[in-house]
Formats: structure tokens, sequence, C-alpha cells
């Protein structure tokens, strides 16, 4: 293996002088096993710049992009050089056996993927119905939001994806075994958590000498099993003709191609609720700056008599801002979702990149970045109300760049900005209280570890802004769930 190694490293050299160029800058050595790399990412970009080259996360050098710009000028203008996938050792070979569609080099594996995407993810009216039953959900117990978001989240996801509904987060076995399969994923997928990922050779070590190892390989059997079982189910409703379509059923009918499925599922799930889950973070700590005016806004464009709905959304200028801070403000994929892999030699302003090199572009350096984002902790929604110079036309990076853009952005921006609307138009939310009557101050940077990442427990006040406003919430979530019937999963 060192043999190996040192010749890795010579030949990398006479690259490097072939280019004339050298690697970026950045530490001699790096720090691994951390359980929130994202601050570590930021640290190095504070100190080297927006081009970091970070040496022992995996067997093949890792690029760090500290800015909208250095991402946006590799991931998105090179995008024929930087849409690959680094080798996944633990995550892609180990856990998932090379079918897993976030973690497949590009080319021809994804390509049904990319052509059903459009049919699955954006063609999903029961988002409007779901976000009805959730804002109805918020009415009648606050105190469980959390809960109701990963709901409404799991649930639209669920629908798209295999046409039944989730009622119950806590009792949906489905629900259930997919969290468990998205918290190994995300869990496996932090950068120089794993020795097999610098020396590949580990990978082959018997599962009864790596406990690490057993783990995992239990873990690809439950997804296994799982998926199957959803397949399975999906048959037997198209045998009995009772399937609603929905993206499994076009990939039976047209693609063939089922071993790309489990990653959309799992992963929009937790990055919708854990956006929303930051939305009344942001609520409690700073909704009095921002949450009039978009009453005020809610109130004259839409009104009393009904929820807002998609067709408003072009008009709620503020509304959408908010959405787009709360995007910006906390990324969920704090790591900018799954690393890039370099499929050429390439030279940015003077430093070489070599061909196989990984590359993170992690949001909380970029979404923090305080040369785009002054005072980049505060949340601000005016932001996105002024001419910035920021790359693309959404004003941050959420969904990630060019080939390898989410599949499910369309999805997960429209479902994030309904129901910031029509929360903000049913409901006060602030701060909860204490038993002095005083309130409680909430913590901006409890957030959980792991490869996605939300806020932690906290606590708020959510009470609906009128009995009126109560009333046409109760009245669109009892027409909601009659039109919701056709995906009831026991049919």
């Amino acid at each position: 293996m060192h043999r190996e190694l040192t010749h890795h490293k010579l030949h990398q050299t006479l690259k490097l002088r072939a280019h004339g160029a050298r690697l970026p800058p950045g530490p001699k050595t790096a720090k691994t096993g951390l359980a929130k790399p994202w601050l570590y990412f930021r640290e190095l970009s504070a100190q080297y710049g927006d081009v970091v080259s970070v040496p022992g996360l995996s067997s093949n050098p890792t690029i760090v992009l500290g800015s909208a710009r250095a991402a946006w000028d590799l991931l998105e203008r090179r995008g024929a050089v930087y849409s690959s996938r680094p080798r996944f050792v633990v995550g892609g070979e180990l856990l998932s056996g090379g079918m897993r569609g976030l973690m497949a080099p590009y080319g021809d594996f994804l390509a049904p993927l990319a052509q059903a995407a459009p049919l699955g993810l954006h063609a999903a009216p029961e988002r409007r119905l779901e976000s009805a039953v959730l804002v109805r959900d918020l009415l009648k117990d606050p105190g469980c939001f959390r809960e109701h978001l990963e709901r409404y989240a799991a649930s639209v996801i669920v629908l798209v994806t295999y046409g039944r509904r989730v009622t119950d987060v806590a009792s949906d076995e489905v629900v259930r075994r997919n969290v468990e399969a998205m918290g190994r994923l995300t869990s496996v997928n932090i950068p120089g958590k794993y020795a097999a990922e610098r020396y590949p050779a580990l990978k082959y070590i018997p599962a009864m000498f790596a406990p690490w190892k057993a783990e995992v390989l239990k873990q690809r059997q439950k997804d296994i099993q799982l998926y199957m079982d959803l397949l399975n189910d999906i048959k037997d409703k198209v045998a009995r003709g009772v399937a609603t379509p929905c993206f499994t059923t076009h990939l039976l009918e047209e693609q063939g191609a089922l071993g790309i499925l489990p990653t959309p599922l799992a992963r929009r799930s937790v990055q919708t609720a854990g956006t929303l889950a930051s939305f009344f973070l942001a609520c409690v700590k700073f909704g009095h700056n921002f949450i009039p005016r978009a009453q005020e806004e809610l109130d004259r464009i839409v009104g009393r008599d009904r929820l807002p709905a998609f067709e408003d959304m072009e008009e709620l200028e503020y509304v959408r801002a908010i959405a787009s801070e709360t995007f910006r403000w906390r990324p969920v994929a704090v790591l900018g979702g799954t690393p890039h892999a370099s499929t050429a030699d390439d030279v940015y302003n003077g430093m070489f990149i070599p061909k196989g090199s990984t590359i993170i572009a992690p949001l909380w350096t970029i979404h923090l970045n305080e040369k785009d984002f002054p005072e980049p902790h505060e949340f601000k929604p005016e932001r996105f109300l002024e001419q910035r110079d920021f790359p693309g036309t959404l004003g941050h990076t959420a969904f990630g760049w060019g080939r390898r853009i989410c599949p499910g952005a369309h999805l997960g921006a429209a479902s994030v900005n309904l129901n910031i609307a029509r929360i903000l138009w049913a409901f006060n939310v602030t701060p909860a209280k204490d038993e002095t009557g005083q309130d409680i101050d909430v913590d901006i940077f409890a957030f959980t570890d792991g490869f996605n990442s939300s806020p932690l427990p906290f606590p708020c006040s959510i009470l609906p802004r009128s009995q009126y406003h109560a009333e046409v919430v109760r009245r669109t979530h009892e027409e909601a769930v009659n039109e919701l019937k056709v995906f009831d999963s026991s049919r």
C-alpha cells in the first residue's frame, strides 16, 4: 500500500510540473473524523481562500470551494469536467452496491432518472393537498410541529414516488425504514470519517473483523428489502388496476431502471422538513423583523377567505424572498450535497486540479460568505429583493450546480414557498414563553450532525391569526382529505 501511495504522489508531482501550476493552497494535514466537518471547511476557506486543497480525506486530492463564484465557474461553467462523482467506498460500494444514482458517475446510468424526473417530481398537484393537511395539523396540535413537518415532507415524496400517502410518521413502516436508511447513508458520507475512503483496500477486510463494515452491510440488506417491498406493492396495484400514476409506475412502464429510486425518496423528504424547521427557527428569532411585512403582502394579494395557492406565488415577492433566505440562511445540505469529481486535469486561476479530484462545495461556507451576504447569520429576506452580483438565477445554491443539480429542486422549492406562504397567512409564530411569561430564547447554531443538518428541538408558539383564519384552514383541510382518498395506502 505504501508503494502505491508513493507512486501516486510521484505521478501527481509530474503532472503538476507538466502544467506549470501548483495545487491550491491548504493545510499539510487534515482533521478527520469530525462530527461537523463543514465548520472546519469554513475555517480553511477563511485561512487559505476560495479554493483549498485538503489532503488525507480520500485516496484522491480533495478540493474545497469556498465561494459561489468558484463553485459556479467549476461545477456549472465547466460541468463537462466536474459532473462525475468520486469513488465512495463505504456509501457507494459497500452500502449501495454501486446502484444508487446519487453517487453514480455521470453517464448512461443516470439517463432514465433524468428522463423520468420531470414526470415524477415536477407534476405533483398533491403538494397543494398535503399542504392543507399540514396547516390543519399545525392548527390542531402546534406543539408537535416538527412531527407535522416530517409527515408532510415524507407524504409528498412517497406520493410522488410510490403513489401512496403517509398519514402518521410514527406508525408508517415505510417512513420508519426510510429514515433508518437515510440516517445510515448520511452518516457514512461524512468526508474523512472512514479510513476505507483513504485506503480502499480496507473494504476487503471480512466483516467479522470489521464491525463498521458489518453495520453497513446489514443496512444494505435492509435497504434492498425495503425497496423490493415497495416495488412489489406497486406491481400488485398495477396488476389489480388500482395503481395511481407516480415516478415508479413510469419507470416500470417505460424505463425499467429501478436501482436509482431510493435516494430521491429519502433525501428530499429530509431536506424539505429540515428547511421548514429552519423557517420556524427564523420566525422565533427574527420574526418580528419580517412577519408583519409578509402578512401585509398576503392580506393584500390573497385576502382572508382562502389559503394562498401556487398561482399566487408570482405576486408574493416578499414571501418568496423569505423562502430564499431560509434556503440561504441555514442550508440543510451543509456540505453542498454529494461531492463532485473531476474527469480531466484542469487549471483554475493558476491552480492545478488533477483528474480524479474530489470537489466539495460546502454551503455552510458559500451561504455564509460575508462578501456575498453581509451579517450572514442574520435572517434578512430583503437580500433577495436587491440586485446582487451572485451567479445563477436563484440568489442561493441550495440545490447544487450544473448537470448534478438536485432533480427534485422544483418540487422542493415549490413546496417550501407554498408552505411558508400558508403558515404566515394562517398563524402568528412567536417565541414560546417560560413559566414567568418571558420569551424563551433559541440557539440558531444548535443543529444536528451528519451529511444533512437540521435544527435540534426548540420551542415556539404557533397560534391562529384569528378564528376566521382557523375556519378557513379547517374547511380547506376537509376538501383536501376528500381529494386525497384516492391515495389511500390500503387500496
